[in-house]
């Protein structure tokens, strides 16, 4: 099976990180697709987050929910604060973001009401996981231009120990590099990345490692035959690293996903492998290399079952839309329609933002992963049926 890339990628693509490739498949053959992504995203010199200053702004190659209102950060600081009151008002609760891009939800969060609330805002340390100086220059400029005093956030370069609050990340998951398979006559078969002339080409492999065949033996799963699949064994690895780090609290995961058995349903033939650029999705990882984002859906049975065994306890899934619905998205809509009848284009401009927010084909279709360690089984509000 082959896939060649497109004659013009050379135009927007890094040649020093295509080189780079392009030598190491010469000298030592294929290479797995995990590895040939995590350069593409993450070369310490020429990768996608190490080049890119503003991926997910309005200009750059995505949008995250972030990004489209401050609304989004102002409705995860109403459930943060119930997760304060819910754990009894510590004196220090911890919101530490993991993948916080420019800063966006840092920002909304911290100057929303909810974090101006005397105890909570007191309580309230904010870390930033990044360990990208220039990422972490843009994040503070962010913070500058809206008035936020640099001292209430800490940056790390790795989780800190001992977390007592929250750790939240939105789009974080399915930008980790995944190993990419096919079956073949019942015959699992990894799809690695190696060279037709100067072209990067899907080659298939035995598998690199033995962890795909026993991620499918552990969901009791296997995507259909001639199913091309991606696997991300970081994510179990992740969590529990993530569980070891929290000592109480909550673990707050939106990202694009499924349960198993929809990610590698027989219909699903050709994965949920994407690449996005200036706005546009793709299925074609060989263009642009390292000037394009790259993401597939995270399994997220694999996710809440890896937190189980890691000590975490599930307590609740939803989708983006009902979150928000919940947590009262609609009210600053209803408040113009009912207090300021005359402003039609503030009614409108805000009827817009919530529909791009909760549309259940784009944004909306987001997954809500609630996890908890030492917590008690109150049903917070953002997923409460009530």
């Amino acid at each position: 099976m082959t896939r060649p890339a497109d004659e013009f990628a050379s135009i927007t693509e890094s040649a020093p990180l295509v080189a780079e490739l392009r030598e190491r498949i010469r000298s030592g053959g294929p290479v797995t697709f995990r590895a040939f992504m995590e350069a593409a995203l993450y070369h310490p010199r020429h990768g996608y987050y190490r080049t890119q200053d503003a991926p997910t702004s309005r200009g750059g190659d995505y949008v995250t929910s972030p990004e489209v209102h401050p609304i989004f950060g102002a409705l995860v600081a109403r459930q943060l604060i119930e997760m304060y009151d819910a754990m009894s008002r510590p004196v220090r609760f911890d919101v530490v973001e993991q993948g916080a891009g420019r800063g966006v939800l840092a920002r909304d969060i911290l100057r929303s009401p909810a974090a101006h609330d005397d105890a909570f805002g007191r309580a309230l340390v904010y870390t930033i996981i990044e360990p990208v100086a220039r990422l972490r220059e843009i994040q503070r400029a962010t913070l500058a231009d809206a008035g936020i005093d640099a001292a209430r956030v800490r940056w790390a370069g790795a989780l800190p120990s001992r977390i007592e609050g929250c750790l939240l990340t939105n789009e974080l998951l399915d930008a980790f590099p995944v190993h990419r398979v096919v079956r073949r006559d019942g015959d699992l078969r990894e799809v690695c990345v190696g060279l037709d002339g100067d072209s990067f080409v899907d080659v298939e492999c035995a598998p690199s490692t033995p962890a795909l065949a026993a991620y499918f033996d552990e969901i009791g799963i296997v995507p259909g035959d001639g199913c091309v699949a991606e696997v991300n064994l970081d994510t179990p690895l992740w969590i529990e690293g993530v569980a070891a780090a929290v000592e109480r609290g909550y673990v707050l995961t939106f990202d694009y996903g499924y349960e198993a058995t929809a990610l590698y349903a027989p219909w699903r033939r050709d994965g949920t492998l994407l690449c996005f650029y200036r706005q546009s999705a793709s299925s074609a990882p060989y263009q642009r290399i390292g000037k394009q984002d790259m993401t597939a859906s995270v399994d997220f049975t694999t996710l809440r079952r890896a937190g189980e065994r890691a000590g975490l306890r599930t307590l609740a899934t939803t989708d983006q839309s009902s979150f928000l619905v919940r947590l009262g998205i609609g009210e600053g809509v209803a408040s113009v329609a009912r207090d300021r009848p005359g402003e039609l284009a503030e009614y409108f401009a805000r009827r817009n933002v919530v529909l791009d927010l909760i549309d259940p084909g784009k944004l909306g279709r987001i997954t809500v992963l609630l996890q908890g360690k030492g917590v008690p089984d109150t049903a917070l509000r953002g997923f409460r049926d009530d």
